[in-house]
């Protein structure tokens, strides 16, 4: 039987030209000929340095740039995002609780009582005290910014996550408690993620399969231990070297 697949890249290109969009200086290609996919319930890592194409690949499947050759399917309705820094994506002016209700507002969602119930069961999900509805972002620690953006990616109840850097801006303690929480919320609510990381490590401790990305292109693949324990090309050997 075929698996499901919540996500496919089929031999996508992208490029920017020099000097802007509306320039006619030569394009500089980002992205070269990506392919893969992601299965319905995974966790599928994507790695590399900064540079090598990874937030422009993220914006490519959300709709935020087109592709020059190639294409995107996402299978799921429109994936979210839950960024690396929630200090600066969540708005420093809203209380929590308007911050999470936003979304359903452009949603559609007009009864009160069942966005204040969406709300409630979100922050029961990543795991905060009703306290900090009245919060403001700059109020909270770190973990529970991140823990916050994480439920406002949720609410709308989409099905397949992209979570960028998500614990690079953390503490060790904090980032193993969130790399807890996510898989809780893949198995709970049968999720599915791309987790874009630098760090191969992270990336172990909570992906199925992963994908290591050089100069825009996928230089290695396979299931997580295998990228791990043996890894065939010499990038993926200096990102292993580089977290040892």
């Amino acid at each position: 039987m075929e698996e499901e697949l919540v996500l496919e890249v089929q031999n996508v290109s992208c490029g920017y030209r020099d000097g802007g969009v509306f320039s006619r200086g030569e394009v500089q290609e980002v992205l070269h000929d990506v392919s893969f996919n992601v299965r319905r319930g995974e966790i599928m890592g994507l790695v590399g340095e900064s540079g090598t194409g990874k937030s422009t690949l993220a914006k490519l499947i959300l709709g935020m740039v087109k592709p020059t050759s190639g294409k995107v399917i996402n299978y799921s309705r429109r994936p979210q995002m839950i960024f690396q820094d929630p200090f600066s994506s969540l708005n420093p002016a809203f209380t929590v609780k308007r911050i999470m209700e936003e979304p359903l507002k452009i949603q559609g969602v007009k009864n009160r009582q069942e966005r204040e119930d969406r709300v409630m069961e979100m922050l029961r999900l990543v795991e905060l005290p009703e306290e900090c509805l009245r919060a403001k972002p700059y109020e909270l620690s770190g973990g529970q910014r991140q823990r916050v953006s994480i439920a406002v990616a949720l609410i709308q109840k989409p099905k397949f996550i992209i979570a960028d850097e998500p614990v690079s801006a953390l503490d060790v303690t904090i980032q193993a408690q969130i790399l807890k929480l996510l898989k809780k919320l893949r198995r709970e609510l049968d999720l599915s993620f791309l987790f874009i990381s630098h760090d191969l490590n992270v990336v172990y401790q909570l992906c199925d399969r992963v994908i290591v990305m050089k100069d825009g292109q996928i230089v290695e693949r396979g299931d997580v231990e295998r990228i791990y324990d043996n890894p065939q090309h010499e990038y993926t050997k200096q990102l292993l070297a580089a977290v040892e």
